[in-house]
């Protein structure tokens, strides 16, 4: 089954190479509330610049997890490592954070935030899934637009819904926290991650050399110079060279579909 392209929906960050403070006590928990645009939460949550894109779970996956969340179930906790700017690094968890974050903005790979990311270029594959999966979600869950609704028109909403939504109140994922310096948290994110699902050797690479000028230009190219701006640190001017190379490659390799 073809898989949900959430990766536009929690901003990339570099690490920063400075020692991290740990001042006071963190948060053990974060709820849905955590995650809408006006909380402090989701303004500083990051992945790592060098993760690979959050796009490996279908749309049944996603509709499961957003389930379990909702009904209760247990559910791992997310890793995080908290840098000396006050960056949030998901070191484990992006998959799920997103899952939640896509249900609560209507955003499976063709939404505002994602139209924003890729400069407006999606794929109709890509489109095609996301309304395969809003389609799925709306008929097994239900639109977060539907719970909220159920707080103030309860007699608009199925009996099923208010109930669930009652119950939001007091669901929260568990959190865990990384404690140490920069090459810590980067240590942690590779080790884990090749426990939960090896990555593949060419990506591997990718992630290692993500610096080098082969690795830039092939994250370019697959995303035909949008997305998340592995070149950023390059001059305006060069920045805007890459991105036209790389949307003229893009055509050449990868159109028509």
């Amino acid at each position: 089954m073809a898989k949900v392209n959430l990766d536009a929906l929690i901003a990339r960050e570099d690490f920063e190479a400075e020692e991290t403070l740990n001042p006071g006590k963190k948060k053990e928990t974060i709820s849905i509330e955590d995650l809408k645009n006006d909380s402090f939460f989701l303004q500083f949550i990051r992945k790592p610049d060098f993760q690979r894109e959050t796009n490996e779970w279908d749309n049944e996956r996603i509709v499961q997890f957003i389930e379990s969340f909702i009904n209760g179930d247990l559910i791992p906790a997310i890793i995080l490592w908290r840098s000396s700017c006050g960056f949030l690094f998901v070191i484990d968890g992006s998959h799920r954070l997103s899952s939640l974050i896509a249900w609560i903005y209507d955003d499976y790979g063709d939404g505002s935030k994602t139209k924003e990311f890729y400069d407006g270029i999606i794929p109709d594959e890509q489109k095609d899934v996301a309304q395969e999966t809003r389609k799925l979600v709306g008929k097994r869950i239900g639109t977060y637009d539907d719970y909220r609704l159920a707080l103030k028109n309860p007699e608009k909403v199925k009996p099923e819904i208010i109930q669930k939504a009652k119950n939001l109140a007091a669901l929260a994922i568990q959190l865990q926290w990384v404690e140490g310096d920069v090459k810590k948290a980067e240590t942690s994110f590779f080790k884990i991650n090749q426990q939960a699902a090896p990555i593949d050797p060419t990506e591997l690479k990718l992630l290692e050399s993500r610096k080098k000028p082969n690795c830039i230009a092939a994250r370019a190219i697959i995303r035909s110079g949008t997305g998340h701006k592995y070149w950023s640190q390059f001059s305006a001017e060069n920045q805007n060279k890459i991105q036209e190379i790389a949307r003229e490659l893009t055509k050449y390799c990868f159109l028509p579909s």
